[in-house]
């Protein structure tokens, strides 16, 4: 099945390169030029994945990701930035978004960025149903779901399959740059604040205590583990 893809931007020539890139890699297109009609699209079309971009007339892209994760929309979404500050960056990722490319970038980044997160998200659709417990949380790789305590936990897609893949290897210390790799697929460096903002968020969920997670264990200078919590 081919996938469909909603790009959204203001920018002419940023849409041309991509409708043209992406086509040429065997996606269709959709295309929105500001922020309402964006949100319009997603909640009426079922699309793969979204590109979207922070800079738009109206609503700005922070607000269009805030607005489809809160209505409970899970479409991967791929954030265009032309800001390369560390702040920028983290409120794309905390608006909900899978992943962020900077401005300018060329079509075989955007491109691999896109098959990364696609992959992901298709590997864990395809496993087969079961739960994983440890210690009060409980995973549901099928449907993306976790509870905390029996109370439902909301999570993006990115948050959750981070999750997913720490309880997958409790117990091991995972470096930031392992965990870049095998959750966000990246086949070249990447920026590893990227999972240190998804770890903060994970905790903010499922920890008791953040100031001294249970679950998340910081190992300094390497990376995070997940810990084999009694029940």
């Amino acid at each position: 099945m081919v996938q469909r893809i909603l790009i959204v931007d203001d920018e002419a020539s940023i849409v041309t390169l991509l409708e043209f890139n992406l086509k040429q890699a065997g996606f269709e297109t959709d295309v929105a030029y500001d922020g309402l009609q964006a949100i319009e699209k997603a909640e009426h079309h079922e699309f793969d994945l979204i590109i979207l971009d922070v800079m738009l007339p109206g609503m700005d892209g922070i607000e269009v990701c805030h607005h489809l994760r809160n209505k409970h929309n899970m479409t991967p979404i791929l954030m265009l930035t032309a800001k390369d500050s560390v702040s920028d960056k983290i409120d794309g990722l905390d608006s909900g978004a899978d992943d962020y490319l900077t401005k300018p970038f060329s079509p075989k980044e955007v491109l691999a960025r896109i098959r990364a997160v696609l992959r992901r998200s298709h590997a864990l659709e395809k496993n087969e149903a079961h739960v994983i417990r440890i210690g009060q949380l409980a995973i549901y790789p099928d449907r993306y779901e976790a509870t905390m305590n029996g109370q439902a936990l909301t999570f993006t897609r990115k948050q959750f399959e981070l999750l997913y893949f720490l309880a997958q290897h409790k117990g091991k210390v995972l470096s930031r740059d392992q965990l870049l790799k095998d959750v966000w697929d990246y086949e070249f460096a990447g920026d590893t604040r990227i999972v240190d903002v998804h770890i903060s968020h994970l905790r903010d969920k499922i920890e008791p205590d953040t100031r001294n997670p249970a679950y998340i264990k910081t190992i300094r200078g390497f990376g995070y583990k997940l810990e084999d919590v009694a029940p």
